[in-house]
């Protein structure tokens, strides 16, 4: 025969169990609208590759770098005759002399437009740049070409760009004061353009002075590749929500709401890109750069799907008040009214990410939080049989909603801010129900039930 506080706690434990039940039946609802959040960014980011299909992608420009092309013979030992004569086959290989600037100096002015897909934003921009320096190049000698077996053929700067969809309007090459023709195609470098060279432009060792003017079109990043012994990339833009990224981040950078300014200042001793470059074969190979991305200043599908990960904590708070609510003040709170209120926390987020996609995301989240709060505030003031109760609920969930809002703007201290949250709900608790005889409380609900 069980004692009697088991008897008197099997009421207490069969509640805790269907809010239990309530609680995990509530997560189907949130997982659907965590999928619709994750299904919604799927189009944005389709929308993004939609609109880079039609007008230019992501690009990174590399350049300009000399390129003097040439064959080389190879004698290869194949055998010996019948008389011990050694045989030998010969081969041309088609190699390359790749020389870097050695000062790059890169000016440039990024001006972002936005272009939509349906409900989608997506940022592009158009770069105005000019790039200038100095390239030190040493070919063979005469007689080392004859030794060696080496035949030059014409040389010709190359400007490697990885979508040339971007190009708007006629870039401008110079050598000295020498207008260059530019042709498309960056040779081994994959896409991009190039210049040729007179054949009899460089001599044995020497200098050449560039100068080059392009503006270029891209979605969203651009990368530039710091190719020189000493680079100083500058850029300039409107907006104001830039993210660096890439190998190198800037030295000097100044963000303001009126735009950014930033200059990267980098050394080949501080950079694999000319090693990288000598490698690469097809040029598709990942070189080192620098990257500038113009973000979103909110992302409103990344901030939903961050504030639907709190969502369960939402519902176990809530069901934990009713409960202590119920506890203290015996008035009984049918399942059925723990699980309407529930979804009605539920239904918050899928009111935040539809309305976000409409109107600035503070705005969706303030109207979405006042609409689930005025519901929950009228229906639980007839629940809990007082207008007063009912309001004092409606502040907890303001407070909650304020406390989630402060978690999702402030993402670099999101877990100090969730700890400390966590600590004072559960210090509340335990001082609330701290008188609380939960025996007696068992046996009020065994009184009551007979």
């Amino acid at each position: 025969m069980p004692r009697p506080r088991e008897t008197m706690n099997r009421p207490l434990i069969f509640k805790l169990l269907a809010i239990a039940s309530l609680t995990l039946l509530i997560l189907i609802p949130l997982g659907l609208i965590r999928d619709t959040v994750q299904d919604r960014l799927r189009y944005r980011l389709e929308a993004v590759a939609s609109i880079a299909a039609s007008y230019a992608g992501n690009q990174t420009v590399t350049g300009p770098i000399l390129v003097v092309p040439y064959k080389i013979k190879i004698d290869e030992l194949t055998g010996q005759d019948g008389n011990g004569k050694k045989t030998y086959s010969s081969r041309i290989e088609d190699r390359e002399y790749l020389f870097f600037p050695k000062d790059l100096q890169m000016q440039g002015k990024l001006l972002p437009t936005e272009r939509y897909r349906g409900l989608h934003k997506v940022l592009v921009y158009e770069l105005q740049g000019h790039f200038g320096g100095r390239i030190d190049y040493q070919l063979p000698s005469a007689e080392q070409l004859v030794s060696d077996k080496i035949t030059l053929l014409p040389p010709y700067l190359a400007i490697g760009i990885s979508d040339v969809r971007g190009l708007i309007g006629s870039p401008s090459i110079k050598t000295g004061t020498q207008q260059l023709v530019l042709e498309q195609g960056a040779g081994s470098f994959g896409k991009g353009m190039h210049a040729a060279l007179p054949p009899t432009s460089l001599a044995g060792s020497g200098g050449l002075d560039f100068s080059l003017d392009l503006a270029l079109a891209g979605t969203e990043s651009l990368a530039v590749t710091p190719i020189g012994d000493n680079n100083r990339i500058e850029l300039t833009s409107s907006w104001p929500h830039p993210q660096f990224g890439g190998s190198f981040l800037p030295r000097v950078r100044n963000i303001t709401e009126n735009g950014f300014h930033a200059v990267w200042e980098v050394s080949s001793l501080a950079s694999n890109a000319q090693r990288e470059l000598r490698n690469s074969k097809d040029g598709k190979a990942a070189i080192e750069s620098l990257q500038i991305q113009l973000a979103e200043p909110v992302n409103i599908y990344s901030q939903a799907d961050r504030a639907t990960k709190y969502g369960l904590l939402f519902v176990l708070l809530t069901f934990v008040g009713f409960f202590i609510f119920e506890t203290i003040k015996q008035l009984p709170i049918h399942p059925i009214q723990y699980l309407l209120v529930g979804l009605g926390l539920a239904i918050f987020f899928l009111l935040l990410v539809s309305l976000s996609e409409h109107i600035a995301f503070w705005i969706a989240y303030l109207v979405a939080s006042a609409a689930c709060i005025g519901l929950l505030g009228f229906y639980l003031s007839q629940v809990l049989r007082s207008l007063r109760r009912g309001l004092g609920f409606g502040a907890m969930l303001t407070l909650l909603y304020g406390t989630l809002y402060g978690l999702l703007i402030s993402e670099d201290n999101a877990l100090l801010l969730g700890s400390l949250m966590l600590f004072v709900i559960l210090a509340i608790i335990m001082i609330v129900t701290r008188k609380i005889d939960w025996y007696q409380t068992s046996a009020l609900k065994i009184a009551q039930g007979n």
